[in-house]
């Protein structure tokens, strides 16, 4: 499709709109928390208490320390499949609680 040089699509007005006010990044993030069960499946997300991102680290709460040891051994496959998942380097380390 032609687009005149001062024209867009409402997807990229949106995406331009959303980067100016700093918002890409953190949806990016809410995306890469929701992709967590789909990543770990159903068991892992079972025993996963609370999750969040803060200075490019995922910080994982979980209530069982068998799954919390076994996540530790895979961590930086974990990080890896995570950023693919959202196309971006979000996070370089997990810390499992």
């Amino acid at each position: 499709m032609y687009y005149p040089k001062n024209e867009m699509t409402l997807g990229e007005a949106i995406r331009a709109y959303l980067k100016a006010m700093g918002l890409d990044k953190k949806l990016k993030e809410k995306a890469l928390i929701n992709s967590w069960e789909e990543v770990l499946g159903k068991g892992v997300a079972k025993a996963t208490a609370g999750i969040y991102i803060q200075n490019q680290v995922l910080f994982v709460q979980l209530n069982s320390s068998v799954v919390r040891h076994q996540l530790q051994m895979m961590k930086s496959g974990i990080v890896d499949v995570l950023n693919k998942k959202v196309g971006e380097v979000l996070i370089k380390d997990i810390v499992f609680k």
